[in-house]
């Protein structure tokens, strides 16, 4: 298991979450590329590696254990303080479809016990997401 960066480790949850249900679309692809650009945790990161990043998570995901390869690379890399980060984008990515799968919905259960986040945490971000992205 080779190190990430923080960064990487952030695009690697985000491209698991759009995996989750074995179809990355368009919109979820976009969307990552959006969080890349706009959030300060991601300042220093090129854009330009995220494509090699995208693909080395893919890679990586489609080996045996390949979750749990991905999720001990992340919580190697990460500091506490991001482990809400981590959450965040992923519902970030869970909620482009605006609907989110039950396998999507499991890979966020695995993602907050790996992280030991709080529930209370957990619950705020997921709310804030339904907030932004409520229909009319």
């Amino acid at each position: 298991m080779s190190a990430i960066s923080q960064q990487e480790a952030l695009v690697f949850i985000m491209v698991t979450m759009a995996a989750a249900d074995s179809a990355l679309s368009e919109r979820e692809l976009s969307r990552i590329g959006n969080v890349v650009d706009t959030l300060p945790v991601f300042e220093g990161y090129s854009r330009d590696h995220l494509v090699e990043t995208a693909n080395r998570c893919t890679e990586i995901l489609n080996e045996p254990s390949g979750i749990d390869q991905i999720l001990g690379m992340v919580k190697a890399s990460l500091p506490d303080r991001l482990y809400d980060t981590a959450y965040a984008v992923a519902i970030e990515i869970a909620s482009a479809d605006l609907h989110a799968s039950q396998e999507e919905l499991r890979f966020l259960q695995i993602l907050r016990d790996e992280l030991e986040l709080d529930n209370l945490v957990s619950a705020a971000i997921e709310r804030s997401a339904r907030a932004r992205f409520r229909l009319p």
